[in-house]
């Protein structure tokens, strides 16, 4: 069922499930019945603090892996799905939420028995029979159904299990893989991910990793695929479509799987086949490439997708056939965003200012303007210009993390960086930043505090003017 409240809030409320209670009770009363002479512990939180999103992800656990069995329905829009979570427990619990807007939960199941629960917004809320006690792995299974529904965002654009003529669109910045998956839907949780996507014969399914297998069995195909390293819930797809698929290996072994639209084959030829080159370079700068696979899934996609792409882990998504640039700046997403995911969302200058510098040094590589150039021309424009309307390390409101401060500011922030520090120590970072936090979350403290570890220069008047200061800083360096 469709909720038609805000998702970015958890207010809108649904009836709670019977637990030995009568449906008549105060959902306080049900409350009460329900847990009082319970398990005892904490109710796990709805909303881990996050500045720009509070009612995105829960406290109280950790997952460590989604199991995600998905049977998807192309002609009738219709989703019959299992999600099997491995996690831990940080706290004692009593109960615990997960994030899943929409869709019909029909069963719950913690550590293979049957748990009691409820729907408050976009959270799924579960109480297990014996509650959980702080540092025990467990299991939790949801059985669920429906028509899933893509989400607008703050910002007005569209994302989530977006249905096409042929299958479906699936992306999920910041918040769209609680439309067809429950999980704990923030960057700070990463976890592993084994996707089993059921399909009808004749059309593809496509998720992070690496293809298993592939078994047509009665008309409709099975792909399983495997994620093997740790992944944000919001990088996860499961995109369906009529694909031409083509797999190869880079000159260094890395497998590669792109599926295209067929209608975007032709304009996507030339950008894709530079997939080799860009991740060799990339290498260069960043150092070994995160991931045990990479790729691309380019769409056809319906008119209300009005953005490029996103770096869905191992294969970004694009909505049309992408240019050689925005492939250069998803792919240094997996390094930048990926591989190191931002703690919180007000840390996404983290993974956009770091790819849009990757855009200037492709261009310097390929005898275009010098990373020094961009600067220098985009800090000629106008004083009122939209880039300089927040600071990138504090941008204020859910609607402006795609704002233009995050990408191009974020990007300056970098220039006058290596400015300050010189060249060799600005490149060693490049290299250090994502090989300390490889596979985990930083934020842009721990940023600054990388920085200022590996140069006498006092930074702090750059990132206080830079990254946090509010109009047209000033050029520091």
């Amino acid at each position: 069922m469709l909720i038609t409240a805000d998702p970015w809030s958890a207010v809108n409320r649904r009836p709670y499930r019977s637990c030995g209670a009568t449906a008549a009770l105060s959902v306080a009363l049900l409350l009460s019945s329900c847990t009082g002479s319970g398990p005892r512990g904490a109710a796990g939180g709805g909303g881990v603090g996050d500045p720009l999103f509070p009612a995105l992800g829960n406290g109280g656990y950790q997952v460590r892996h989604y199991g995600l069995d998905l049977d998807y329905d192309v002609r009738k829009k219709q989703l019959d799905a299992t999600a099997e979570l491995t996690a831990e427990a940080t706290e004692d619990l009593r109960s615990f939420q997960l994030d899943l807007q929409g869709l019909r939960v029909s069963r719950v199941r913690v550590d293979g028995e049957s748990a009691d629960f409820s729907r408050k917004g976009h959270k799924l809320i579960v109480r297990p029979p014996d509650g959980l006690r702080k540092g025990a792995a467990f299991r939790t299974t949801v059985k669920y159904a429906g028509s899933p529904q893509e989400l607008t965002d703050p910002d007005g654009t569209t994302e989530g299990w977006v249905k096409t003529p042929d299958g479906a669109f699936v992306s999920g910045e910041p918040a769209g893989s609680m439309t067809w998956f429950p999980g704990n839907n923030h960057p700070e949780d990463k976890a592993t991910y084994d996707f089993r996507i059921t399909v009808p014969q004749g059309y593809t399914a496509v998720a992070n990793g690496e293809l298993r297998s592939q078994k047509t069995t009665g008309g409709r195909t099975t792909f399983r695929w495997h994620s093997g390293q740790p992944m944000a819930s919001y990088l996860a797809t499961a995109t369906i479509g009529k694909f031409d698929v083509r797999t190869s290996r880079t000159p260094q072994g890395l497998p590669l799987y792109v599926a295209v639209d067929p209608a975007e084959a032709r304009a996507s030829r030339g950008p894709l086949g530079k997939l080799p080159e860009i991740l060799r370079w990339e290498s260069g700068l960043f150092g070994p490439y995160p991931f045990s696979s990479a790729g691309a899934i380019v769409d056809h996609t319906p008119a209300r997708i009005t953005w490029e792409a996103l770096e869905t882990q191992t294969k970004p998504v694009y909505a049309g056939a992408p240019d050689t640039v925005t492939v250069v700046h998803e792919m240094a997403h997996q390094w930048f965003g990926d591989s190191v995911s931002p703690k919180t969302w007000a840390d996404t200058w983290l993974n956009e200012g770091f790819a849009t510098y990757t855009e200037w040094l492709w261009a310097e590589h390929t005898g275009g303007k010098t990373p020094q150039q961009q600067f220098d021309a985009l800090y000629k424009d106008d004083p009122h210009n939209e880039r300089w309307d927040f600071p990138p390390g504090r941008p204020g409101a859910a609607k402006n993390v795609t704002g233009p401060a995050v990408y191009e500011r974020g990007a300056m922030v970098l220039q006058q960086l290596r400015n300050a520090v010189g060249d060799k120590t600005f490149f060693r970072i490049l290299k250090e930043w994502p090989a300390k936090y490889r596979y985990g979350t930083a934020d842009s403290a721990d940023f600054i505090a990388f920085c200022q570890a590996r140069t006498n220069v006092d930074l702090k008047p750059l990132f206080q003017a830079w990254l946090y200061g509010d109009g047209k800083p000033k050029r520091l360096y």
